[in-house]
């Protein structure tokens, strides 16, 4: 890229996992020294690296149904950004996961006739596939942090490099350090994190099931301790308001990796989480909850991958053991993580095949890979 004139570059983040993102994709540019301008919507973290936040969007992030209360914002915020681009001309349109809303924040970038690239990919591999002619429109380049996804979108014509996944960018290549050792275990002494996700949909469907799991737990093994992960410290006040009696742990901010590496079971919501999870071989559960009558009445036809979560989606098998959806009862998965608890061969195991999985994509820091991306374009 000339280092002439200064670059503007939008970016659109919804949630705080693609804030993280491309707050680390902002400061990865700014190193390469390339005279740009950022401008967009996110949070704290995009704005700590120099990224001018016009709107902040993250911790207004919903999921599945209870996202209809917050449509009217989301589609005013698209009014905003179709007007910022008429107003304010910009080179580069980055739009980071959130795909059903930055659909038409990307359609806004085309109709003001600026390139787009989509940073995370839409898992259209496993639901959604025919949205595939939207992307292929809107898209210009598509930044895949799964390995098999640069294959699947580039037989179906879209332009797609995988570029490393960003969660794992700040990891050495040799994880042998974060192997971990059930030699002599006390499951009477178990440290488990619990993860209940960052979004609040996450956490009003799966805070309470996670702590009633908990409880029960504490019953058998009378000195297990509880570390619970929140995002932010809103999130914790959150957390510490809705406590079911009998409940008590120590709460944490936004420390999945580090937590999850001191303890010796991790409960976690589906989701990025699990992943930095494994990447500390830390053996978990997955849970996930949506709407019963929605899954059923059209969840369970649309979605069609063989696996829910990112582990054994990258594992390609049931490495991990996943609730997805569980609708009812939390006695399957209290029964699944006491055997756990019961067989250290098993923990070391899953442990070592955890790490064996996630090491070979320490190889591409995704935050460098994208960048020099970013600069191609600009060109």
């Amino acid at each position: 890229m000339s280092t002439g004139k200064t670059k503007r570059v939008f970016v659109s983040a919804n949630d705080p996992s693609a804030d993280v993102h491309c707050g680390g994709l902002i400061s990865a540019l700014k190193r390469a020294g390339a005279p740009i301008e950022f401008v967009g919507i996110g949070g704290p973290k995009m704005a700590a690296a120099g990224c001018e936040v016009i709107e902040h969007t993250v911790g207004r992030a919903v999921m599945t149904h209870s996202a209809v209360a917050h449509i009217g914002y989301f589609y005013g915020l698209v009014r905003r950004i179709r007007r910022y681009l008429r107003e304010h001309p910009v080179d580069l349109m980055i739009v980071c996961d959130s795909p059903s809303f930055n659909f038409h924040v990307a359609r806004a970038a085309k109709v003001a006739g600026v390139k787009t690239l989509f940073y995370v990919a839409p898992q259209l591999w496993a639901w959604g596939g025919w949205r595939i002619r939207k992307l292929r429109r809107l898209c210009d380049k598509l930044c895949c942090i799964l390995p098999f996804e640069e294959k699947w979108f580039t037989e179906r014509g879209v332009d797609a490099t995988f570029v490393g996944n960003p969660l794992l960018d700040k990891l050495p290549a040799d994880l042998t350090g974060f192997r971990k050792g059930y030699s002599g275990f006390d499951p009477g002494r178990a440290k488990i994190g619990l993860m209940p996700g960052s979004r609040l949909g996450e956490i009003h469907s799966l805070w309470k099931p996670m702590q009633e799991i908990a409880v029960q737990l504490k019953g058998k093994y009378k000195d297990a301790s509880f570390t619970t992960v929140a995002v932010n410290d809103e999130r914790r006040q959150l957390l510490e308001r809705t406590q079911i009696p009998g409940f008590e742990c120590r709460y944490s901010i936004d420390t999945v990796r580090d937590t999850a590496a001191t303890v010796d079971f991790s409960i976690v919501a589906s989701g990025s989480a699990t992943l930095e999870v494994a990447s500390s071989g830390c053996p978990m559960v997955i849970l996930y909850q949506t709407n019963r009558f929605l899954w059923q009445l059209i969840g369970r036809w649309l979605v069609h991958a063989k696996f829910f979560t990112l582990v054994n989606l990258l594992a390609d098998r049931e490495l991990v053991p996943e609730f997805m959806p569980y609708f009812t009862s939390v006695e399957p998965i209290i029964q699944r993580v006491d055997a756990y608890l019961q067989d250290g061969g098993l923990l070391s195991r899953i442990s070592n095949e955890m790490i064996d999985m996630v090491e070979p994509l320490t190889r591409k820091k995704a935050g460098e890979e994208t960048a020099r991306i970013v600069l191609e374009m600009l060109r």
